[in-house]
């Protein structure tokens, strides 16, 4: 085989396809997907705002990266050294990552320091160093500073008599030098207090309040709260001199480390581990470059990190505390704002069972507003024929009206069962709090499924109706929050498909007894049917094409690593299938190889809302079907999690397949293609083409995928 590295690969004779040259790194993919978010805020057609935002999620992606994945892999390295063994391959997988981000983390300090800074002052947002500042300007801060932060420093001095102090995860601090008088140079942490602002609003002329509210604010003289402290420090430490103030951060491994066998209860591991994860291991240190080697390598050796693992900046540390200057009030610098819209079917709450007794209902967030959702459970809630609710709660928002929902039913005395998520990382305390609240209003809580996370998202309501009991159901590709149902692009489903009922009702009464249905009549199930009822219909595709030929797979998903779904997929292509991939994120799989993959084309959006939906479309030799759900073609997915796939109804298999999975195909404008080597470029416009930004185009035809306003 040729070298994978390159844009253009060939392969000869029948590659084997175990081979791990043809894959892409997992890691390495991830890395290549954040860049992608990192030029988004170099693009000066994003409005300015919105393009710190970017560079604000880019900060946040790598620091659950360092947290989930790296630690990850620290953890296989340490575990191989216990056994005097060496893990080469994690080994190399830390090597990639350090190399990868030495190149991109230049990129992301050039971007604030030349690119946006600049640009944000020039529009009245002057985020200042302070140095910068007037002396009447640091008269007023020090005052603010005695008053409001001076009272909950604690400086943690380290020596014989003082232990190394412990370091909260993704804590900023200042590492200080001080002369002393009697004992010479010494070295003391302090903590950046999480509680203030990063961005402290400098008064203005006779202005003598510090506001803390961006959203008062049009313009704005801003300086880091840590630069602050350390122009400070004499206060901190009186009668001694002030040799220097360098700022770090650290990075924690967040893994909360459940036994599944060991803990029998569930909801008591979780609460004592929840807030201990910033206890992990150190798997990163952050510096910049005024720091001295004298004082990192105290920190290195403390933190017991190796210096593969430290990364120096020429930007301020942690970056993702930008996203709260979006918060000011300067609509021009962002998107323009738009209202999302209820389906014209559901925008009478009271008829939304009449509807559903007539036909299917397709919801395309945000584009189709979330509060149709929301009105679902709560019209659930209000109707007095409605027995029962039963509903997966994976990632809820902080006022959610879902819950308050849920609960209402208790009160009336309906059967609510809900399932909450206790192991939905970074949300654990949350969930917990929701979990307490629904059980004190009488509500059945049940807290996942033994051994795996359930992460299906499906809301089942039983009514009594003339005919009977019948089922009403709504499933979704994304969680039932009301916050993130703005931002993520997602698809709902809305049904009073009987069979999909049956399913829907025999899958909780597994999640929450001890039923072993292991087949369903149209749900697609992890971890008992879905990973071979995928591979199936892969096999099928290939078999049909070589019988009538026009086979097509459009399969679009978050992320791609399931190596047996990729070996698959990497069949169909050679036996000619056309393959159209829309991976947002990992990406395992090496399109364009000749003689394996050139029929295989893969492209990713990152743009103004996150593409979240998974959708699975199969020609089926023109018997066409469409799969939605929580699934992507991961292992923890097919075998370690609770996930569904469900089918849409055949009057919308045409608008998926054209509107939404045709338009996102021809994005020209957000997309990037995926080459053999596993790096993405822009797709630009060809000549004869005009741009096309999927989104937008979303945006401006939410009405394109609701069948009602078509046929008037």
């Amino acid at each position: 085989m040729d070298n994978v590295k390159g844009t253009r690969v060939e392969v000869s004779g029948m590659p084997d396809l175990s081979d791990p040259c043809l894959y892409t790194d997992r890691e390495y993919s991830w890395l290549q997907f954040n860049d992608r978010v990192l030029e988004e805020a170099f693009d000066d057609r994003n409005p300015l705002l919105e393009r710190v935002k970017f560079l604000s999620i880019f900060g946040s992606n790598l620091d659950e990266f360092f947290m989930v994945r790296v630690s990850g892999i620290q953890k296989r390295i340490m575990e191989a050294a216990k056994d005097d063994r060496t893990d080469e391959l994690a080994q190399e997988q830390l090597r990639i990552i350090r190399e990868e981000l030495l190149r991109q983390l230049p990129l992301n300090d050039s971007c604030w320091n030349k690119m946006l800074e600049p640009a944000l002052r020039e529009k009245g947002i002057k985020v200042l160093n302070y140095f910068e500042l007037s002396k009447k300007e640091r008269e007023k801060l020090r005052d603010y500073f005695e008053r409001n932060i001076f009272p909950l420093l604690t400086p943690l001095g380290f020596d014989s008599g003082h232990p190394f102090p412990h370091i909260s995860n993704l804590s900023l601090n200042l590492a200080v030098l001080i002369d002393d008088p009697d004992f010479g140079e010494r070295f003391a942490r302090v903590k950046i207090p999480p509680m203030f602002m990063r961005l402290i609003v400098v008064p203005e002329g006779d202005q003598e309040r510090i506001t803390s509210s961006l959203e008062e604010l049009k313009n704005g003289h801003f300086v880091w709260l840590e630069q602050l402290i350390a122009a400070n420090l004499d206060l901190l430490f009186p009668g001694q001199r002030i040799l220097g103030a360098y700022p770090f951060r650290i990075t924690r491994d967040a893994d909360l480390g459940f036994d599944e066998d060991g803990d029998k209860d569930l909801l008591t591991a979780v609460k004592q581990r929840v807030g201990r994860n910033y206890f992990g291991s150190v798997v990163r240190l952050e510096t910049d470059y005024t720091m001295p080697i004298k004082v990192s390598d105290i920190l290195l050796k403390n933190l017991e990190l190796s210096p593969s693992l430290m990364f120096r900046s020429a930007a301020p540390l942690g970056l993702s505390n930008l996203i709260k200057l979006a918060q000011i009030n300067r609509p021009e610098l962002k998107y323009e704002h738009f209202e999302p819209k209820k389906h014209s079917q559901l925008a009478n709450r009271e008829q939304i069972f009449a509807t559903l007794k007539k036909r299917d209902v397709f919801l395309y967030h945000p584009y189709d507003s979330f509060e149709s959702v929301i009105d679902f459970v709560e019209e659930s809630a209000d109707d007095p024929d409605v027995l029962a609710i039963k509903m997966t709660l994976y990632r809820v928002d902080d006022n959610s009206r879902i819950i308050q929902a849920l609960m209402k039913a208790a009160d009336r005395r309906k059967q609510v069962a809900v399932l909450v998520e206790l192991k939905a990382r970074f949300d654990e305390e949350n969930n917990i709090g929701w979990a307490k609240e629904l059980e004190r209003k009488g509500v059945h809580v049940a807290y996942g499924f033994p051994g795996r996370k359930t992460h299906a998202k499906m809301c089942l309501v039983v009514r009594a109706e003339k005919e009977g009991i019948r089922y009403y159901v709504h499933m979704s590709t994304g969680n039932y929050n009301a916050v993130t149902g703005k931002l993520y692009t997602d698809m709902g489903y809305l049904t009073s498909d009987p069979c999909i009922g049956k399913d829907v009702s025999d899958l909780f009464n597994a999640l929450t007894g001890y039923s072993r249905k292991d087949h369903y009549i149209k749900l697609l199930v992890a971890p008992q049917t879905l990973r071979h009822q995928i591979l199936e219909r892969i096999r099928r595709e290939i078999d049909l094409h070589e019988k009538y030929g026009n086979g097509h797979l459009i399969f679009k998903m978050n992320s791609l690593v399931d190596y047996q779904c990729i070996r698959e997929l990497y069949r169909a292509s050679q036996a000619g299938v056309k393959i159209d991939l829309l991976v947002r994120g990992i990406c395992c799989l090496r399109p364009g190889i000749i003689g394996l993959s050139e029929n295989i084309r893969v492209t990713s959006i990152v743009g103004r809302f996150l593409e979240h939906s998974r959708i699975y479309y199969f020609r089926n030799g023109g018997k066409e079907e469409i799969l939605m759900g929580s699934a992507d073609l991961m292992p923890r997915n097919l075998d370690n999690r609770v996930e569904v796939l469900f089918p849409i109804s055949a009057e919308y298999i045409p608008v998926v397949r054209d509107v939404i999975l045709g338009t996102h195909l021809k994005d020209n404008v957000k997309a990037r293609l995926l080459l053999p080597n596993g790096k993405t470029e822009r797709i630009y416009p060809q000549p004869e083409e005009e741009e096309l930004d999927s989104q937008s185009w979303m945006l401006e035809n939410s009405r394109s995928w609701d069948l009602s306003s078509k046929k008037g």
